[in-house]
């Protein structure tokens, strides 16, 4: 087989685990369908030596390291199909190519699903609306909150906005009722509640200005956080993965998914996400990849991978 692994996704976590890869000896094809999850926000945060670096500008670096190593190929094509051949997989691309590979990692993230019955939302998500306030509470700080709770079980996370801010209002659009212990913790740490149902995100100059109610009503606010819901990626689904209880890729220590030879990371397999947390399970996975085709290639005879001539590699040292 032309690989050892195919990486699906050229985001933080495949990027990080081509890296691994590429640096164990092994060959790579990591696949970019150029359809970032993390598009429309215009910095990565909380990322250490990276805080503040657009997502493009970060991908862009990534790339430009991988070029050290050249077992690593990436290509832009989207992976239509992937199936089992022999004691490997075959991708096949929607250019019409295919190529074969003993592993899979997929990094390919999850769908939010941004829905249209709240007029705004789409267009405010990564600019005045977000998910995560350690990616982005730091740059809105002190402004006028509002929280779209999905659930009875989140509407505490509420009382957790107040570290950016001491003005939060958490909203149920009166989708469900709240009980009176949360009821008390929100009048406790001074948060609003206001249980009418929206009708629309009011913007002016493409940032949220107020919310409108149903019955008429406006509440003046500049944040919104959301927690949308998160669905896989078509490829995923048709794989047949194991999911846990929240819809999420089941994977072990290593990345391992339910069906063997196939491995995950990033997004699709938690709901704890962020691009600092996605790269780092790449390099998990990664390790675990490495170490199962390492031993299999050992103990089937086969000739470990080429170095690359002396002239392209770094000087060696002793850290990580």
């Amino acid at each position: 087989m032309p690989y050892d692994v195919i990486i699906i996704g050229g985001g933080p976590a495949g990027l990080s685990a081509a890296l691994v890869l590429g640096r164990a000896r092994k060959r790579v094809l990591l696949c970019d369908a150029g359809e970032p999850r993390n598009a429309r926000a215009e910095q990565i945060h909380t990322f250490v030596t990276r805080d503040g670096t657009p997502p493009a500008e970060f991908r862009r670096i990534g790339r430009e390291q991988l070029r050290a190593y050249p077992g690593v190929e990436v290509r832009d094509v989207r992976v239509a199909a992937l199936s089992r051949e022999g004691d490997g997989f075959v991708a096949a691309f929607a250019d019409g190519t295919r190529a074969a590979a003993r592993r899979v990692l997929l990094a390919v993230g999850v769908r939010d699903i941004l829905s249209d019955d709240l007029p705004g939302l789409r267009e405010l998500w990564g600019r005045s609306v977000f998910q995560c306030p350690y990616c982005h509470g730091w740059e809105v700080q002190d402004r006028r909150f509002a929280y779209l709770s999905p659930g009875p079980e989140w509407v505490r996370w509420g009382v957790f906005l107040t570290g950016w801010s001491r003005d939060v209002v958490v909203l149920t659009s009166g989708a469900y009722a709240v009980d009176d212990a949360a009821r008390d913790e929100l009048r406790r740490a001074g948060v609003g509640l206001d249980e009418r149902p929206l009708r629309r995100l009011v913007a002016e100059g493409g940032e949220l200005v107020a919310l409108e109610f149903a019955d008429g009503g406006t509440l003046a606010r500049e944040v919104l956080f959301a927690r949308p819901a998160q669905q896989q990626t078509e490829l995923v689904q048709r794989l047949g993965l194991e999911l846990d209880e929240h819809g999420f890729v089941r994977v072990d220590a290593l990345g391992r998914t339910s069906v063997a030879g196939v491995f995950a990371a990033g997004d699709l397999t938690t709901p704890v996400q962020g691009a600092l947390l996605a790269a780092a399970a790449g390099m998990q996975a990664a390790a675990g990849l490495n170490h199962e085709l390492t031993v299999e290639h050992a103990l089937s005879g086969d000739a470990a991978p080429a170095r690359p001539p002396a002239a392209s590699r770094a000087p060696g040292g002793t850290g990580g």
